[in-house]
């Protein structure tokens, strides 16, 4: 499936508005943003929709060595759509995560070891470095900007993705057209990383959403007023 590319709307950015840019740039920290060191591209399917297929740039940073925190594009370009974000933790802290809580997380070891998930421009030896260690992973994916259906601007509710987890899930053309820009076989990477492992104690049957599909939808409920919300503090 192909994804539709949309114009955001609006006015183009002028030039008193770059300025101030550098100038902030300049001044400012961005701590967070500078930890960024990893950029991964993988494929995403909505969790309720598996027919929509969706590429993913992850740049990512870590919080230890035990998590991670992805900021996710449409495309590694600098005018990208940022379309959502990533939590991946190790497998000793998904198993302390409550049941429900396990549904809306998926395993990478498929995504791994089938060559699916990689590091654009990065050796192949280099990069099986750290994916060896992704292998082991899960991941929870909430995409906040539906791109792949045309959307300009991030419209609906969030929903929970998923990921690859066997052979012919993926969209044919979609792998072909990964391969080709980037000039990678993922099969030749399958071979390359066949001896990688992935969770200790197998993946867990309550990730990937149970083997159901999940759908975040919006719901109104009443809101307790203020008044009646009792004060600690006066």
């Amino acid at each position: 499936m192909a994804t539709r590319q949309a114009e955001v709307p609006g006015e183009p950015t002028q030039a008193g508005t770059a300025i101030l840019e550098t100038a902030t740039a300049a001044i400012q920290g961005f701590g967070p943003v500078n930890k960024i060191h990893q950029h991964l591209c993988a494929f995403h399917f909505y969790a309720h929709d598996m027919t929509r297929q969706v590429e993913a740039h992850h740049f990512c940073s870590h919080q230890n060595e035990e998590m991670r925190q992805c900021l996710i594009y449409d495309s590694p370009e600098a005018d990208a759509k940022l379309i959502g974000l990533e939590y991946l933790v190790s497998e000793r802290l998904f198993l302390t995560l409550p049941d429900d809580e396990k549904k809306l997380w998926h395993s990478h070891e498929y995504e791994v070891k089938s060559g699916v998930l990689f590091m654009p421009g990065v050796p192949g030896l280099i990069q099986r470095q750290d994916l060896d260690k992704v292998c082991k992973t899960y991941g929870k994916v909430f995409h906040f900007w539906q791109a792949d259906r045309g959307d300009n601007l991030p419209l609906g509710v969030p929903q929970v993705m998923m990921a690859l987890t066997r052979d012919g899930q993926l969209y044919e053309d979609l792998a072909q057209k990964v391969e080709k820009r980037y000039g990678i076989s993922f099969e030749k990477e399958r071979e390359n990383r066949a001896q990688m492992t992935g969770p200790s104690l197998g993946v867990h049957p309550l990730a990937n959403g149970g083997g159901k599909g999940l759908k975040t939808e919006r719901r109104e409920v009443d809101v307790q007023p203020l008044d009646s919300v009792p004060r600690v503090f006066v």
